[in-house]
């Protein structure tokens, strides 16, 4: 029943999506591409991070991988061609750091990641005002907003989908032993390495390709702009409120956390980080499973009351 219902109802969703850049103004156009990139970000973390439990700040470094190599290739190349080429360097990135760090864990891992964000950032600024001698660059590429928003939608609906098919997969069983016992993994032949570095490969390229998506919404890229770390908390943060560990999760929490921001953003901008820090304690506390997560707990709580009464009731007939 719930698949039967369920496939309908998400393409009737995906078809209003689809055509609201026809109805809605230039503001509420703008929300939805921010919706649709967070969405889309905080699905591609939990692909990652919501299976292995490898807590990563690197978002933002991808992100702003994608939108440089946007900015810098946009006039040379065919668009089609840059998002490839973002893409291949997103997944060199990956590569490379995965090789490189995914034996860490814990707390290493996370600060390996936070500074890794901030060793790009850093590298692009130095090259820009040393080599370049210039701070930023201009897009002028030749589409409108609503554009941008519906190669964001294309790409949170493939997210998903891959999302989905991982699950299911070799891949998603062999993710499920490691989260439970790295050791027994080992033991029964799962390359753990490779696993990991798999998906954190899909992980980053998701995220490169939705800041060079997203990059000529702004026609002028800095690296405060793009390598803006409030970009990974934001991510991590939306993953977490929705449960990284299911399908849905992500993208339920990015949903009303990134209005939520928004509205904080424009209403209280000198005390909006702190608020976001809060807002991440409150999350981590309360909710470590997620709003999904809760929401089983409760309703699958009460079926697993109900079903062995209904057993009781068949016996005694």
């Amino acid at each position: 029943m719930k698949l039967t219902y369920g496939i309908p109802a998400a393409l009737a969703a995906l078809v209003v999506l689809a055509c609201a850049p026809l109805f809605v103004g230039p503001y509420w156009l703008g929300l939805l591409i921010g919706l649709a990139g967070y969405v889309t970000l905080a699905s591609a973390w939990a692909l990652f991070s919501g299976r292995t439990g490898y807590v990563s700040l690197a978002t933002v470094a991808f992100f702003g991988i994608g939108a440089y190599t946007v900015a810098v290739l946009s006039e040379a190349m065919p668009y089609p061609v840059v998002l490839l080429v973002a893409a291949g360097i997103g997944l060199g990135v990956a590569l490379l750091v995965g090789l490189a760090t995914l034996r860490l864990e814990g707390v290493y891992f996370v600060v390996f990641s936070f500074g890794l964000a901030e060793l790009v950032r850093q590298l692009v600024t130095w090259y820009e005002t040393s080599i370049n001698g210039t701070l930023g660059r201009y897009i002028f590429l030749d589409f409108g907003p609503e554009h941008i928003y519906w190669q964001l939608l294309a790409l949170a609906v493939v997210t998903l989908l891959l999302t989905w098919w991982i699950g299911r997969s070799r891949l998603g069983l062999a993710l499920k032993v490691i989260a439970d016992d790295e050791t027994v993994a080992s033991h029964i032949g799962i390359n753990i390495a490779w696993t990991k570095i798999t998906l954190f490969a899909v992980s980053a390229v998701i995220m490169t390709l939705v800041g060079a998506i997203q990059s000529p919404r702004w026609t002028y890229v800095e690296p405060a702009i793009v390598f803006n770390p409030t970009v990974s908390f934001m991510t991590l943060i939306m993953a977490l409120f929705g449960g990284a560990g299911r399908l849905w999760g992500p993208a339920l929490g990015a949903i009303p956390l990134f209005l939520l921001f928004e509205w904080l953003s424009a209403n209280f901008p000198d005390h909006y980080s702190i608020l976001l820090g809060l807002l991440f304690i409150i999350i981590v506390f309360l909710l470590p499973r997620g709003v999904v997560g809760l929401f089983d707990d409760r309703f699958g709580t009460r079926r697993a009351e109900v079903q062995p009464a209904a057993s009781g009731e068949g016996a005694g007939k």
